[in-house]
């Protein structure tokens, strides 16, 4: 496995040179433990959308999306009832798909479980980087549809640290020798983990920074 500094420099070269890559590295939010309930109910559900789907055609129907789901309050949609649900499935303002329309009804529970546990934004915001498979892991249990690329990205869309095993990603961590296919099992997710926080502690680099470093590797 090569180091940091090593991938950075494939990377600096693909890319322009150091100052053009950095310029290309996101960051985290610091704030992103204050972000409001409704905005993670609404990074997930623009994630479960965009899956297997055209992301220009989602970012184009937002707004409807925003109306349809009253803003993405969560008790508002955790107890959506049975008429309100069979309206959205003829609204023409969203992308009618009921397993997905059922999916923000069940995440916005989970969401309304996580404020009485301590706080949506305190445990999805402040979950330590160092353990960021198990934050995905129990995305993947008490969520819906966040299982895979979809808790990922909803987690990246809403400014915590953390990876995106992309393509190239998880090509730059086949190439590394720390996986030999896509990470799914939880051996798997556990070695890009310690690769990820080796790769912190030699850098001091958000895992973020990290993961967008691997994927300008290839």
């Amino acid at each position: 496995m090569r180091s940091f500094d090593e991938i950075f420099e494939i990377s600096a070269a693909r890319h322009g040179g150091t100052d053009a890559l950095e310029a290309k590295l996101q960051k985290p939010d610091p704030k992103v433990s204050k972000l409001p309930e409704d905005r993670w109910l609404a990074h997930m559900t623009r994630c479960i959308f965009q899956a297997g789907f055209s992301w220009k055609v989602i970012e184009a129907k937002w707004s409807g999306f925003e109306a349809a789901f009253h803003g993405f309050e969560i008790a508002r949609n955790a107890f959506m009832d049975e008429e309100a649900f069979d309206s959205l499935l003829s609204n023409k303002e969203i992308i009618r798909n009921g397993a997905k329309i059922q999916a923000v009804r069940d995440n916005a529970a989970f969401l309304l479980d996580l404020r009485n546990e301590g706080g949506v934004g305190e445990i999805l915001g402040n979950w330590p980087a160092e353990d960021f498979c198990g934050l995905l892991e129990m995305l993947k249990k008490r969520g819906s549809r966040l299982g895979g690329n979809s808790g990922q990205m909803a987690m990246r869309f809403a400014g915590r640290d953390g990876y995106v095993l992309s393509q190239d990603v998880t090509a730059r961590l086949i190439a590394e020798g720390i996986i030999d296919k896509p990470a799914t099992s939880k051996r798997a997710m556990l070695s890009v983990q310690e690769a990820f926080n080796a790769w912190h502690s030699q850098s001091g680099r958000s895992l973020l920074e990290i993961s967008k470093t691997l994927a300008f590797s290839c």
